[in-house]
């Protein structure tokens, strides 16, 4: 089994920061854009990983389809990795099964981790999301990050998320897309003007993981204080 990163989770819940310890030969991967400080001894390559077309996959999921990876050649030391917006970040371990990542979501991950997209058709999220998932296999270590804080869900039954709260969900549960029942008929007109109403009905047993914000609600309330040029 691959040996577990060492790592620490800092500054929780809204400027998360990722410290990974490397002990000489390990390696750990992440999106070009995490790095925030290493220690000079690691050596830093960019690259594609796992051939053209996981690299085209992950592109289809919102993510590069560069990878940087960083290695303790020449003897331990660790690497800061930090979000791109403000929120959370959370560790899970593989061990054989999957994992989806909505779109944005990954962040990093160990060796014996494939990261890869996920067409999901006519089930994929229609939310602005795209219908592509990353879907992380394998054994190991793998860290997404959220806008706001990380929510733990428990699914036992069933359960509903808004599409534009879920972060990940573990590939033991079943899951559609659905319009929410009450905006059904006569209120799907404020399906299109609310924003709101298209949400994800999963079931069985398994693990969700919800962020506390969703950013396009944000960018409208931003908007609405924008300075207007009279016409």
């Amino acid at each position: 089994m691959t040996s577990n990163l060492q790592y620490e989770i800092q500054l929780r819940p809204d400027f998360s920061l990722l410290k990974v310890s490397l002990e000489q030969g390990q390696k750990v991967y992440a999106e070009p854009s995490a790095m925030a400080a290493m220690s000079p001894n690691l050596k830093l390559k960019a690259g594609f990983k796992g051939g053209a077309l996981k690299s085209l996959g992950r592109l289809m999921g919102g993510e590069s389809m560069i990878v940087n990876t960083f290695s303790a050649e020449n003897g331990p030391g660790e690497v800061l990795f930090a979000p791109g917006h403000m929120g959370d970040t959370q560790h899970y371990r593989l061990t054989g099964g999957s994992l989806y990542l909505q779109r944005g979501a990954y962040m990093a991950n160990s060796e014996g981790v494939e990261i890869s997209g996920k067409w999901q058709g006519a089930k994929g999220f229609f939310s602005g999301e795209g219908l592509v998932l990353l879907k992380a296999t394998g054994t190991g270590d793998v860290f997404f990050n959220s806008y706001g804080a990380i929510l733990e869900v428990d699914v036992t039954d069933d359960y509903i998320v808004d599409t534009g709260y879920i972060v990940a969900f573990e590939d033991t549960l079943q899951y559609r897309v659905s319009v929410l029942p009450g905006l059904r008929g006569g209120g799907i007109k404020r399906l299109f003007f609310s924003g709101e109403g298209l949400v994800c009905r999963f079931s069985g047993q398994g693990k969700v993981w919800v962020q506390t914000r969703y950013v396009i609600p944000f960018l409208s309330w931003i908007d609405s204080f924008r300075p207007r040029k009279n016409k």
